[in-house]
């Protein structure tokens, strides 16, 4: 009998009681078992070697850690090989035959419509998935899930757990869309309670990563009541606690960071608890906490976090508005830091925030070029650091010149007694910090040095003394029997006298002028008090020579300062010059970079009012009209237009500014406009509609026949949509339409007259929107028509982005205004048109324009990472469609029943990773045919077409 079973579960072929047995019984002992205790190696492999990154919000899972992603890799590897081959040795698809005479049940009927059934298998299936995930391929572990999903569809436990995982994947890729349409189809249906702990994590996970922390917080407490590996529960209630005390509840934050330091957790985790806990509970216990950290920053075992303990000590005084204390605990953090890391780079990165809004530049320029390599480009803040370190470090020489040449011309009208003496303070200040210097290096050779040898001298020390004879042990207390005492003394000898060589009378000889005088025989004969009164001679004799050049040369005499100093009138001009024209691009710089007009205002004025000649005084007076334009000072602005015209009446500026018919000036007409057009689109991509609407104005006035006047029209009628004149929007596309109808922005302008009348009816009353996604108007009632009218799977085939919606649910004209911005500011190759319809009480936003699932797809990906865009999107129902398909919805088929062809045959899907909308549609080719060449074949390439690729610049003309 056994025999009997023995053969009949060696193939998977028969699907009978025994041979499920049996192959589930080899898949969980053999194979699968190697797999999972692999799988415990290499999570346990990541968890031990995991470092978190404490100065911003950690990630639920430790896989979220970029720098140990790769960690354990090689145990998920084998984890996958063996689940692989579980699944391929003991697949069991063979449906079994029904022999009962009794009628099916229910439950019969959905075993017998299982795909798989070997009852272990899922297990390997689902192992393999989580491996994928923490090694961090969660492409392929999405393809997994998915896949696993699909074939254990019909059990509700498993097909639970598989979408949970599968949304994870998601989530962890920033594929919110993704993540969001797979969770909102669970949410409609029913949920086992074995997975309602997987989708816990999955939910916590979601609502972090999209910013609803008050939502994640239930989630994140049932998954630390589940949770059973201590150090990621620590994880846990760190990340518990980074929530509370984002949402402001600072005692429930406490609570939870105190709950880190009760699990007991590696020594990093627990100081940084202890850290937070102290940044929390600032309010109203401020000195009792700064106490608290000076102890900590007095421990030998916090040497090397005093870094992020002076940032908490500054964080604490800076809450309480005490910025001169924040400033010198974060100065003092950046002075004891001994790690190059991301803590380092977050302390420099507020220290620069703080100069920056004090308007200390220099600092600021400092601060944010350390942090800049030691932070991660991810950072959401890293962009604008990286601006900020940019523009000053173009800005920061020029104010630097104007302090540097006002400080030396201020020395030279000042009495010699008080000159020398502002300059012997300088002097000691620099003697003061290079002595400060050496002593720290000093010290830290001294330490270096204890540390190295120190761990060997009792080695060392018991070796010698058990070499030595009894009688003479009183040997082994000898001055160099000791190699600390030893190394001490080297130390200290280096401080005083420097490095020497180990030559006799080192002290007196100087070989170097000795051997230079006489011959060797004569040398020979010189005494010890002779060598050294001719060394003490050609020393003085030598140092007479350089004493000037040295002077001049050496920060430590006066005439090192002296030299600089203008003192003549040549000087004093020359010093003029470098002010005037520090002054002229700072004030430029801090007016079209910063956009702090007050100091480019003072800038430019000091240059005008003190400098009259100064050679470029035209272009002064243009930047001050545009500047007083900007602050909304028309009377200002015209008094420097007249200086123009009075002193430059020639000048292009005064061209450009007096005579409304900008392109008669040919040399500097299109240069100019060209100008304004690109500092109107930096400002309708930042959203500084105030700026878009005077530049408009501007371009109305004085560039009515421009070359891009098609677009300032353009941008002027998407300004006034976003603030509600749906008429003033209408006017002028018509405009671009009318007037310019080979403008690139003509088609775009007749599709958003389209969408703007369509989308402006409002409907009152209630509306049903679950009957609604239910709806279809053509009944199928025959098989010849189902066959006939059925979803395309075609991948490779137009699509659009729909957005479905009722009409009073969303701001439709803002919701257009947000989506016709994010397409024109994002993909400048690329022109994607938008149409508003109403079908059905529904109004529908089509984007459309992708050549492929792929692009849609990734279009997708890009508008969830708008924030502008996500609190309007998110009453819409968003529908990534074909154009074959869309015909048919509504019509032969409702919203669901795509949802479900969808999630069938389009997420599993794997996606290109290539950048597709950022290839143009079309590509041109420039054929030059010969008259005298034979045609060729048509399957045959042509050699001589060419590619023509546009400039950058023709980029962003054409966007």
């Amino acid at each position: 009998m056994m025999c009997a079973i023995i053969f009949l579960g060696c193939s998977t072929e028969k699907n009978t009681s025994q041979s499920r047995w049996w192959h589930s019984f080899n898949a969980k002992y053999n194979t699968y078992y190697n797999g999972a205790q692999a799988f415990i190696d290499g999570s346990l492999e990541k968890e031990n070697s995991n470092k978190d990154n404490f100065t911003e919000m950690i990630p639920l899972f430790t896989v979220g850690n970029k720098q140990s992603r790769e960690t354990g890799k090689s145990h998920f590897d084998r984890t996958i090989e063996k689940c692989q081959k579980a699944i391929k040795q003991h697949s069991i698809k063979r449906r079994p035959q029904w022999t009962k005479s009794r009628k099916k049940t229910a439950r019969d009927i959905e075993w017998l419509s299982r795909t798989e059934y070997n009852p272990f298998l899922w297990k390997a299936w689902m192992l393999m998935g989580r491996a994928q995930f923490n090694k961090g391929a969660f492409e392929d572990a999405a393809s997994t899930f998915a896949y696993t999903s699909r074939l254990y569809a019909t059990q509700p436990a498993i097909y639970g757990r598989a979408r949970a995982w599968l949304a994870r994947c998601y989530i962890e890729q920033d594929w919110i869309y993704d993540a969001e349409d797979v969770i909102t189809k669970m949410k409609r249906d029913s949920l086992d309670w074995r997975a309602v702990n997987d989708w816990n994590q999955t939910y916590a996970d979601y609502y972090i990563h999209t910013g609803q922390f008050k939502e994640a917080i239930p989630y994140l407490r049932s998954v630390i009541r589940h949770e059973t590996r201590r150090k990621q529960k620590a994880r846990e209630w760190f990340l518990m606690g980074q929530l509370e005390a984002a949402l402001g509840n600072r005692q429930n934050a406490y609570k939870a960071f105190k709950r880190v330091i009760r699990q007991n957790p590696p020594y990093e985790l627990e100081f940084n608890a202890r850290i937070a806990m102290t940044e929390v509970m600032a309010k109203g216990k401020s000195k009792q906490m700064i106490s608290r950290l000076r102890r900590m920053a007095a421990s030998d075992k916090n040497a090397n976090y005093l870094d992020q303990v002076y940032y908490a000590i500054g964080n604490i005084y800076l809450s309480q508005k005490d910025t001169l204390n924040a400033i010198a605990a974060y100065e003092k953090g950046n002075e004891k830091a001994t790690r190059a890391g991301i803590e380092k780079g977050v302390l420099l990165l507020h220290l620069g925030d703080i100069y920056w809004q004090k308007e200390k530049f220099s600092d600021a320029q400092r601060c944010y070029g350390q942090a800049i390599g030691l932070l991660d480009k991810d950072r959401d803040d890293y962009e604008q650091l990286s601006e900020r370190s940019t523009i000053l470090d173009e800005l920061v020489p020029h104010t630097e010149t104007v302090h540097l040449q006002d400080s030396l011309q201020a020395l030279a009208k000042m009495s010699e007694k008080d000159r020398n003496a502002a300059i012997d303070r300088v002097i000691e200040q620099l003697k003061k910090k290079e002595k400060e210097e050496r002593d720290k290096l000093a010290e830290e050779e001294v330490e270096k040095q204890l540390s190295q040898n120190g761990q060997n001298a009792n080695n060392r020390q018991q070796q010698r003394q058990q070499q030595q004879p009894v009688a003479g042990q009183q040997n082994a207390a000898w001055y160099f029997y000791n190699p600390m005492a030893v190394n001490q003394g080297k130390t200290a000898f280096v401080r005083q006298w420097g490095k020497r060589e180990n030559v006799d009378n080192w002290q007196r000889i100087n070989k170097t002028v000795v051997a230079g005088i006489g011959s060797q025989q004569e040398n020979e004969a010189f005494t010890d008090e002779m060598r050294d009164s001719l060394a003490h001679a050609a020393a003085v004799e030598d140092s007479l020579k350089q004493v000037t050049d040295s002077a001049q040369n050496d920060p430590h005499r006066r005439e090192y300062y002296l030299a600089q100093i203008p003192f003549t009138e040549d000087q004093v001009a020359e010093s003029n010059l470098m002010i005037m024209d520090a002054l002229y691009h700072s004030g430029v710089i801090f007016k079209d970079k910063l956009d702090h007009l007050d100091l480019s205002e003072h800038q430019l004025r000091r240059l005008t009012d003190q400098y009259p000649d100064y050679e470029r005084m035209e272009d002064a007076y243009y930047h001050l009209w545009l500047l007083y334009q900007r602050k909304g000072n028309p009377q200002a602005a015209e008094a420097y237009l007249s200086l123009l015209q009075q002193k430059y009446p020639d000048s292009p500026w005064t061209t450009l500014l007096s005579d409304p018919l900008f392109e008669e000036n040919a040399r500097f007409g299109t240069h100019m406009e060209d100008s304004l057009y690109a500092a109107t689109y930096e400002a309708f991509k930042a959203n500084r509609l105030e700026e878009v609407a005077a530049n408009r104005a501007i371009s109305d006035k004085r560039f009515l026949q421009g070359a891009n006047r098609d677009k300032f029209v353009f941008i002027g009628g998407l300004t006034k949509l976003n603030s509600g004149n749906s008429q003033g929007c209408i006017d002028d596309m018509q405009e671009v339409v009318e007037k310019h109808p080979q403008s690139s922005v003509s088609p775009l302008a007749g599709m958003i007259i389209n969408g703007v009348k369509a989308g402006r009816r409002l409907h009152g009353g209630k509306f049903d929107i679950g009957d609604v996604w239910q709806r279809r108007t053509v009944v199928l009632s025959d098989s010849d028509s189902i066959a006939a009218k059925q979803f395309s799977d075609e991948r490779n085939a137009e699509f659009v982005f729909m957005l479905a919606y009722v009409p009073d649910s969303v701001n439709e004209n803002k919701l257009l205004y947000e989506m016709a911005r994010f397409n024109f500011t994002s993909f400048l190759v690329r022109n994607f048109d938008i149409a508003i319809e109403e079908i059905d009480g529904l109004h529908r936003m089509l984007i459309s324009g992708f050549h492929s699932y792929d692009e849609v797809l990734q279009y997708a990906r890009q508008l969830y990472k708008q924030q502008p865009l996500t609190p309007l999107i998110r009453p819409c129902r968003r529908i990534l469609i074909s154009r074959e398909n869309l015909e048919l919805l509504g019509t032969h088929f409702s919203y669901n029943d795509y949802d479900d062809f969808y999630e069938q045959h389009f997420i599993p899907l794997t996606i290109s990773t290539e950048e597709l909308l950022r290839e143009p549609d079309t590509i041109e080719f420039d054929n030059m045919p010969d008259d005298n060449a034979k045609p060729s074949a048509p399957e045959k390439k042509k050699e001589e077409e060419v590619i023509e690729i546009p400039d950058e610049n023709e980029f962003e003309i054409e966007w």
